[in-house]
């Protein structure tokens, strides 16, 4: 009996001692996490200082702009979040990302008929230019933007369902304003119609993405109906070509 309060005791003495580690680390982890949340304000007003003072350079400088919302996002602040909130009223980058978003959308409209509603990132931006230059309604600075800009801009209006959305291809993005839904593989003709100056045929898709010609024709025949490819039988070895427009005019 007295071997087993022995070890009882020993037992309970343990867990007084565990819990008290316990304890102890909890406590330090919520002082961390004070001190943590502490620097996160200093550092958040020091932004708001600092955006305060360059105020005018984040407008007009397209690097410089750039570079803030980098430095925005390295400390979880997004001027972007809400159109009343402190950043936007600060500095009124709210307002100036959701104008370019609806000239894109205007652009994006007028080209639709000629490109099939897909147009390069670079063309969306130099038509958006020349449409913002010939309003003149802003200075020169106002009016330089940049494809940063343009996406981000495109990537905030489109939760509001914009209609407009951005696809990876390669090192560059192309903007689709048609309704339906690129899938996978229609995906990945488009990337390498990009590399074929605008154009694929099926031996090129079957080859180089490794399809069956079955997969190909359906890709295809789904982006025909839809408008975004046109079909060219007029070519000298009697090969059918399948063009994106869009992408042709920007080429060429």
């Amino acid at each position: 009996m007295r071997r087993r309060g022995l070890g009882l005791g020993a037992v309970h003495k343990q867990q007084q001692t565990e819990a008290k580690y316990r304890e102890k680390r909890e406590e330090m982890a919520v002082e961390q996490l004070n001190k943590l949340s502490q620097q996160m304000s200093s550092f958040r007003y020091k932004l708001q200082e600092f955006a305060q003072k360059y105020k005018k350079d984040i407008k007009r400088d397209a690097e410089f702009r750039r570079q803030f919302q980098i430095m925005c996002a390295t400390l979880g602040v997004d001027p972007l979040q809400s159109s009343a909130n402190f950043w936007t009223k600060l500095l009124g980058v709210g307002d100036f990302y959701y104008e370019i978003a609806v000239q894109a959308i205007e652009v994006c409209m007028s080209t639709s008929h000629r490109n099939g509603g897909l147009i390069p990132i670079n063309e969306l931006l130099s038509r958006l230019i020349q449409s913002r230059n010939s309003a003149k309604q802003k200075s020169k600075s106002e009016l330089e933007i940049t494809v940063d800009d343009l996406l981000r801009a495109i990537e905030k209006l489109s939760k509001l369902g914009s209609g407009l959305k951005v696809i990876p291809c390669g090192k560059t993005f192309i903007v689709q304003s048609i309704a339906s839904e690129i899938s996978l593989d229609q995906n990945s003709i488009i990337q390498k119609a990009q590399t074929n100056k605008g154009c694929v045929d099926i031996n090129i898709i079957v080859n180089d993405l490794k399809w069956t010609e079955e997969r190909a024709l359906k890709a295809i025949n789904d982006m025909i109906m839809e408008g975004i490819v046109w079909i060219d039988k007029q070519t000298p070895n009697g090969q059918t070509l399948y063009w994106f427009p869009g992408l042709y005019q920007t080429l060429n």
